[in-house]
């Protein structure tokens, strides 16, 4: 404000009384708007019970002077002009700066990314020739050691030999399966099956192991069930979370498995007791390959932290979701969400 601003403004007003009718009009530092026009939009505010706002274009203000009500208008419309020009020029330019910047990204992305993503095709392939090459010394291995035991009958040292390269077979058959599943052109054969059939007999090679360990499979499978999937490999699934569960459960303690139908989800959830706590921290990472919680404990049950990584894919490829998660410290559970 200056004291040239009142001779710079155009303005007018308008004194009405309590009824709305015209007492007086001041029109004179205005010429875009005559007196009839100040009366119709002065006759506009007075009904609003705002005491302020806009009208066409003119900022009005409304307050009582004496038993009469004095409402006065501000012409705008250079202000409203140069805003709405800012406004649209920002726009304007914000939008340009967007779309330069998305081009500067497209192009760049590919050579900044192409590297990482030539190296995780390189891993990939490498695990996929590494396995099947892998394959061959092991099954001569296996083969020699059938044929000492044939000669020197049984002996410790060759049943440890036979143990470690049937664990080693396990673990590349697992690590080329996992790599499969992950190459987008190979997809797995998608079929209509009878998944609570096959969830329960996929579970019945474990109650005999349960029971040998002193240890008990509680079932609850909603009967009936069907969704289009692999059966091969959901039969995979079921077992990697039956051996986890069982593998990391004490001896006394029931292993429980639920599936049912939830809204528009099959869900499977395997759940135990375990002696040793696993933290908030380990969970995200639990479906990492070669991830371990405790290498002392995945050294005496033999795993190698991939079973989870190769259920994860399994879950993936059907379009699901699978997450683990505990319950006050001493249960664990891994929850299964697949769409049918």
């Amino acid at each position: 404000m200056s004291q040239e601003t009142p001779y710079e403004t155009r303005y007018f007003s308008v004194l009405l009384n309590n009824s709305g009718e015209v007492v007086q009009t001041e029109t004179s530092r205005i010429a875009a708007v005559d007196r009839a026009t100040a009366i119709e939009y002065a006759q506009q505010a007075f009904q609003n019970k705002d005491s302020g706002g806009f009208i066409a274009g003119l900022r009005y203000m409304k307050y009582e002077e004496g038993n009469n009500f004095r409402i006065t208008f501000l012409n705008c419309g250079k202000e409203l002009q140069s805003f709405r020009s800012f406004l649209w020029i920002s726009v304007g330019m914000s939008l340009c700066g967007l779309f330069i910047i998305f081009w500067v990204i497209f192009f760049c992305a590919g050579k900044i990314i192409r590297p990482a993503a030539e190296s995780y095709e390189k891993q990939k392939r490498f695990i996929t020739d590494a396995g099947h090459e892998i394959k061959t010394p092991i099954t001569i291995i296996n083969a020699n050691i059938d044929l000492l035991e044939m000669e020197l009958g049984e002996n410790e040292c060759l049943s440890d030999i036979h143990q470690q390269a049937d664990r080693l077979t396990a673990l590349t058959n697992d690590l080329v399966y996992l790599a499969r599943m992950e190459e987008p052109e190979n997809k797995v054969e998608m079929v209509e099956m009878p998944i609570s059939d096959v969830i329960s007999e996929a579970i019945v090679p474990f109650k005999a192991v349960a029971q040998g360990q002193g240890k008990e499979i509680r079932c609850s499978i909603e009967p009936l069930l069907s969704m289009k999937g692999n059966q091969k490999s959901m039969e995979q699934l079921i077992s990697i979370l039956m051996d986890n569960a069982l593998k990391y459960s004490p001896s006394g303690e029931a292993v429980n498995v639920f599936f049912a139908r939830q809204g528009k989800y099959l869900r499977l959830n395997v759940q135990n007791k375990t002696s040793d706590l696993v933290s908030t921290e380990d969970i995200p990472h639990l479906f990492e390959r070669f991830y371990r919680t405790d290498q002392s404990r995945n050294s005496e049950t033999g795993g190698y932290g991939i079973g989870l990584s190769v259920a994860k894919a399994i879950v993936t490829a059907h379009g699901g979701k699978i997450h683990a998660w505990t319950d006050n410290g001493s249960s664990f559970h891994i929850t299964v969400s697949i769409p049918f």
